[in-house]
């Protein structure tokens, strides 16, 4: 079987220990992973975590293995200095950060690993380090070369795909159209299709309050969200809205609907969130391969001290390898 290719994340955060530890868990998955990144940085996490696994450096993805108490580690760039500190801002650790993913994105589109899941990167430290994109949902459209593509988030009670991610409030309003709205729902029901459901429902939530109460409250539900929803149901889907969203991610949860499509990105992710981040996991649709990730950031402030809840990751990598059941 494949490896899923595991990215160690800002080394400087909390994901070279919460790789560690996920993979030490006996709740893993039992597909083979392969961490990309530093393996001086994970042997210095692993002196503070303590998970006593083996670190063991290979050259290609075939080399990786299930071996119980081995941790595979494909090394990617220049060792990063042995004093690099925990839980700071710094350039050296956002350009390694990028590295890694990028290496293990070129590594799913050769086909070479059976997904991709990623530990956290920090959005300043990759500007520090001159990379122009927010986060890794951008980063990899740009190295898969697509545009069409969107952030799911999802628990065992609630999936969101949001329209728009990472921009203001005002510009994410200004983006929303018709097409994109249209793109969004055509990409929510073709991932949960893979994912197993034969026949998906989703709810597309409004922009205003009440859903713009006909007009009353503004104009975008009924001119932007309403034609997309009626052109995807001309093609089959089975959608509806907009709907109020106030009350929509309830009815998701209470299983009226698979998956709720939200217009912005805390009108999706403060429900997700809500549930609790430990069962959280981010995954980038539209891409040619699986990718997870956590649904949290580098938590520098726990960096170095063994504290970090893996339970994020573990998910991520269970779902990374549900949805590449047919990449084995």
């Amino acid at each position: 079987m494949k490896p899923i290719a595991l990215t160690m994340g800002d080394p400087c955060g909390i994901g070279p220990e919460i790789v560690l530890k996920a993979c030490a868990d006996p709740a893993r998955t039992p597909a083979p992973v392969l961490v990309v990144g530093d393996p001086g940085v994970l042997a210095r996490a692993e002196r503070v975590v303590r998970t006593g696994l083996t670190l063991r450096p290979v050259a290609a993805p075939e080399e990786a293995s299930s071996a119980p108490g081995v941790l595979d580690v494909l090394p990617v760039g220049e060792e990063l200095p042995a004093d690099l500190p925990w839980g700071v801002l710094d350039a050296r650790a956002g350009a390694a950060s990028y590295a890694y993913v990028r290496h293990a994105a070129e590594l799913a589109l050769d086909g070479a690993v059976r997904a991709m899941a990623t530990a956290p990167v920090n959005k300043e430290a990759l500007r520090l380090a001159g990379i122009p994109h927010p986060g890794h949902t951008e980063i990899l459209a740009e190295l898969a070369g697509t545009s069409d593509f969107a952030m799911m988030m999802a628990n065992d009670e609630l999936r969101v795909v949001l329209v728009t991610v990472h921009q203001s409030l005002r510009s994410a309003i200004d983006a929303l159209t018709p097409a994109r709205e249209l793109d969004v729902i055509r990409l929510t029901g073709r991932t949960l299709r893979r994912g197993g459901l034969a026949a998906p429902r989703i709810a597309v939530a409004g922009l205003n309050p009440h859903a713009g109460e006909n007009g009353l409250f503004g104009r975008e539900d009924l001119d932007v969200i309403a034609p997309a929803v009626a052109a995807a149901r001309a093609e089959g889907i089975h959608v509806e809205g907009p709907l109020p969203a106030d009350t929509v991610f309830m009815r998701a949860r209470a299983g009226e609907f698979d998956a709720v499509v939200a217009q912005y990105h805390d009108q999706g992710l403060i429900p997700v969130k809500y549930l609790g981040l430990q069962h959280g996991v981010n995954i980038t649709v539209g891409l040619p391969f699986v990718r997870t990730s956590v649904d949290h950031g580098t938590a520098f402030d726990l960096a170095g001290t063994g504290a970090a809840d893996h339970t994020p990751l573990l998910t991520a990598l269970r779902h990374a390898d549900a949805l590449a059941a047919d990449n084995s």
